[in-house]
């Protein structure tokens, strides 16, 4: 029997059994994790490593798992060997028709799918290196990511993120992932705040009904870890829910609508839904000035077979992030924000018998910013010719991607040398990359 004060004992045991589900399920994936609610003010002490930058800029990095073909995104069609390689899956050399590649200069064009992009190119806020990658050579998907997160390449023991340890150096900053559960870049002592997918970012589950709300947290009023926990990640979840669905009820109607197609669309493959999840992220960084490091990532880029040219399963999923980029572009375009779009390695430059590709090497790095010395390529890049690749079938790395993170985070975040050591062990500065970033 129930009173209008009292909830039903099944309501509330379900409450706690999907919020301590929740909780347990961070704990199991990373023990030095913490979750924070949506808009912290708590201040931390300052330690001897905090940067001092009063123009510290945002940085979202856009992780695409799976291995991404970069040289479909990137276009090498002044090179013959591209097509030699790739007979049934190049995209065509640029001659203004729907199906070639837009010309970016005589080496390079940009798959027509990605024809959003181009203005940022000519605006000179997009950039590119084309043979970016990490020194250990694995194609292993799991030990490449783990290495890309981390920032240790060769070492997959367990280990810090590296934006988690960035994210400590700076008092009152902080981390956020939208759409993975428990990124490993994020994952460390700093505090980090976690959403979820799509339209799941706008629920507040069980925890929205307040009689239930009230009743749970009078359960974990104490003040031992588990409780506070507890009440950090339920706090969290309504308030980011509260955010985003403000968020959205002041967009026009035919936005909102947009929003909901990209997120219900999973059928089309997952990058569908990272428009809606680079939008959530953006609302939120944009409420809560605190957070300055986003995380977003898309899977489907395995592509082993039937990966297409012009159009295609690739094709759409290109379409989709370069939609993403011009969305994250309108929202971190301050003087000193940085989108940095990754992948754990490339794919072999020739094709399969399946008119696919397979794991690679080296791949094309994105930087897009208004510090970004766009509109042009940056680094080394010697061709296609078999004794220019790595191991004879892929790009090789010229360009460690942790060199290409320093010279992010000390133009844009004021990273010291001495900090850059720390946070990426092993790695040398790279000078040929000088002039990736505007002086």
């Amino acid at each position: 029997m129930t009173t209008p004060h009292t909830l039903p004992r099944r309501q509330i045991l379900h409450t706690l059994l999907g919020l301590g589900g929740w909780l347990a399920s961070q704990s199991q994936a990373n023990d030095t994790m913490q979750f924070v609610a949506a808009s912290p003010e708590e201040p931390r002490a300052r330690g001897k490593n905090d940067v001092k930058n009063s123009k510290q800029g945002r940085l979202v990095v856009v992780f695409l798992r799976g291995a991404y073909d970069g040289l479909s995104a990137l276009v090498p069609h002044g090179d013959p060997s591209y097509y030699a390689l790739r007979p049934n899956i190049a995209i065509a050399a640029p001659d203004g028709s729907a199906q070639t590649s837009l010309q970016l200069d005589d080496t390079f064009g940009l798959h027509p799918a990605m024809a959003a992009l181009l203005p940022l190119w000519q605006q000179g806020v997009l950039g590119v290196i084309p043979c970016a990658g990490s020194p250990d050579a694995t194609r292993s998907h799991f030990d490449a990511q783990h290495h890309w997160e981390t920032g240790l390449p060769g070492k997959s023991s367990a280990a810090n993120g590296w934006m988690n340890s960035l994210a400590g150096l700076h008092p009152n900053t902080r981390a956020l992932g939208v759409g993975e559960a428990n990124p490993l870049i994020l994952a460390g002592s700093a505090p980090v705040q976690l959403v979820p997918r799509g339209q799941a970012a706008t629920r507040a589950g069980s925890m929205g009904d307040e009689r239930t709300h009230d009743a749970v947290l009078r359960l974990y009023a104490g003040q031992d870890d588990l409780s506070k926990a507890f009440r950090a990640g339920a706090d969290s979840r309504l308030q980011t829910s509260q955010t985003l669905t403000e968020a959205q009820m002041s967009m026009p109607a035919n936005a909102v609508d947009a929003r909901q197609m990209a997120a219900a669309d999973n059928g089309a493959g997952p990058a569908k839904g990272l428009l809606l999840d680079a939008q959530h992220l953006a609302t939120l960084m944009r409420r809560n000035p605190n957070l300055r490091y986003g995380f977003l990532s898309a899977g489907g880029w395995d592509t082993h077979s039937n990966q297409g040219a012009g159009t295609g399963a690739l094709a759409n999923n290109l379409r989709a992030l370069a939609d993403t980029l011009v969305q994250l572009r309108r929202d971190f375009s301050q003087t000193n924000d940085m989108v940095l779009v990754v992948s754990e390695f490339g794919r072999t430059s020739a094709e399969n018998g399946s008119r696919g590709t397979d794991h690679g090497h080296g791949n094309a790095f994105w930087l897009m910013g208004s510090q970004v010395n766009g509109g042009r390529w940056h680094g080394r890049w010697d061709g296609l010719a078999q004794g220019q690749l790595h191991e004879g079938r892929d790009l090789p790395v010229h360009h460690d991607f942790r060199a290409v993170l320093a010279q992010v985070l000390r133009h844009t975040q004021g990273l010291t040398l001495t900090q850059l050591a720390d946070l990426f062990p092993g790695y040398a500065w790279d000078s040929t990359l000088d002039d990736l970033l505007r002086a």
